[in-house]
């Protein structure tokens, strides 16, 4: 009982003082100076708005600048491509009413042979249309996708990405045991 009251004692007093100039030093060491222009936390914001109103804006405002060419071939491709189909699909669906109608269409020669059936106008009006509409989608797809990628990008060039962050893993032998293979994790970072 009378150990016990001892260490009682002796660990309230231990922990009950302090330095006062300890505190004061450990407070002046361990200052942290954040530099202003590193973090931004509106530039992903920024990015993802001027990528919303001119398609490549964005990774232009991130610096990617040879992003941009890429972002208007492929949305110059997917919109031709939607122009183009949409304007054929419009030949063969006006060439099918002329010929319901019994006129005489683009796809019929001056003597009456017709160089492609009615089946043949409507297959190519169903296919033309799907290619129509799948050159939307990959258009809008890819639209949003850029919006996407400027954003994640603005995100991603605040981070610190200086040598001292690294990750090496080493295999470390266990003295003690012979037998057993033993994995561990090992994390080590500097400031």
């Amino acid at each position: 009982m009378f150990s016990l009251l001892i260490v009682i004692l002796i660990t309230n007093s231990l922990f009950s003082q302090r330095d006062s100039t300890i505190v004061k030093n450990v407070k002046a060491i361990n200052k942290i100076n954040i530099a202003k222009d590193v973090y931004n936390p509106l530039s992903p914001s920024k990015a993802a708005f001027y990528s919303a109103i001119l398609p490549g804006m964005g990774q232009i405002y991130n610096k990617k600048y040879w992003k941009a060419p890429i972002v208007w071939g492929v949305l110059g491709g997917t919109t031709f491509l939607y122009i183009d189909n949409n304007s054929i699909y419009k030949r063969y669906r006006t060439a099918f009413r002329l010929r319901k109608a019994g006129l005489q269409d683009e796809f019929t020669l001056d003597n009456g042979t017709s160089l492609i059936s009615e089946t043949g106008l409507e297959s190519a009006q169903k296919q033309l249309r799907e290619n129509r509409d799948l050159a939307l989608l990959s258009s809008v797809l890819v639209y949003v996708l850029q919006i996407v990628e400027a954003s994640v990008n603005a995100h991603l060039l605040q981070f610190n990405t200086n040598d001292n962050l690294s990750f090496k893993p080493v295999l470390i032998p266990d003295n003690m045991k012979f037998t057993n293979t033993a994995v561990g994790f090992n994390l080590k970072y500097d400031f």
